[in-house]
């Protein structure tokens, strides 16, 4: 193996077993790129994960834009196909967790929200990306980031300063002598742990699919060589397992992560808490 791990992000390709190697484990290298413009030590650089986070955006908004630019009364098969991507959030997630009344106005959010983090976590399995961008934290956190300012500013709007702070901290004066414990807890729950969780929950599901499809696909070809080749065969087909898993999880966690941004939004706007 090479002695700079920078220069070997994944595995060297002469490596197998019985050839003298051990096995190149994937580990925190195979998270990180060489800038594609720019340098690392530098003020500004430009890599693969924000490359594709960008791609990430023009295809939702380009794909919408093409589906609903000229709509038709009898849609075409692109805007059915938005429609039906449409309906989903709003119906499925938006109005199910916030109904319809307090929801509508937050379906463009929500629609945007599930498909960008849906198409981040879908370049994991597209050749030649390979790579889940929401299994770098820094974009889950800027999302969930976004769901927690919202959340904030709607809980001040609706309820004012008095009323954020009941809801933030769970004041319910039934509870007695255990209601400033029950508060302290509700107020680190909600606003410091709440954020932590919705990013985390995202980045290290997408972390775990990426570090299980990179170590059976290297094992595989770390695998091929005389006798190994029967084992490599096994591995191979687990990384097919491992792909339609991740198919799977990936539209999983973009829903999960839209219902809980719906499920904070609706308690900042819920009258009773």
């Amino acid at each position: 193996m090479s002695a700079d791990p920078t220069t070997v992000l994944a595995f060297e390709t002469d490596c197998h077993i019985f050839s003298g190697c051990g096995f190149p484990a994937p580990s925190l290298w195979s998270f990180i790129f060489e800038p594609i413009v720019g340098d690392r030590n530098s003020d500004f650089y430009f890599n693969k994960p924000m490359l594709l986070a960008l791609l990430s955006t023009i295809v939702v908004v380009g794909f919408f834009w093409m589906a609903f630019a000229k709509p038709k009364v009898v849609p075409g098969k692109l805007q059915m196909i938005g429609e039906a991507g449409l309906d989903f959030v709003r119906n499925g997630i938006v109005y199910q967790t916030m109904g319809k009344k307090d929801g509508e106005k937050y379906v463009p959010l929500m629609v945007s929200l599930f498909f960008f983090v849906w198409i981040m976590n879908l370049w994991s399995i597209i050749p030649l990306a390979q790579f889940p961008v929401t299994s770098i934290i820094a974009y889950p956190a800027a999302l969930a980031a976004i769901v927690y300012i919202l959340w904030v500013s709607l809980t001040f709007k609706k309820h004012g300063f008095v009323g954020f702070f009941k809801n933030v901290t769970g004041y319910d004066k039934s509870l007695g002598a255990v209601l400033p414990l029950a508060m302290t807890i509700e107020f680190f729950s909600n606003l410091l742990v709440r954020p932590f969780t919705h990013a985390v929950r995202l980045f290290a599901n997408m972390f775990a699919g990426h570090t299980l499809l990179v170590l059976f696909t290297i094992a595989s070809w770390y695998l091929l060589n005389g006798i190994g080749i029967a084992y490599a065969g096994v591995s191979f087909v687990m990384v097919l397992v491992m792909t339609v898993f991740e198919l799977f999880i990936q539209a999983v966690q973009a829903y999960v992560f839209v219902l809980l941004a719906c499920t904070y939004v609706q308690g900042a706007l819920a009258e009773h808490h």
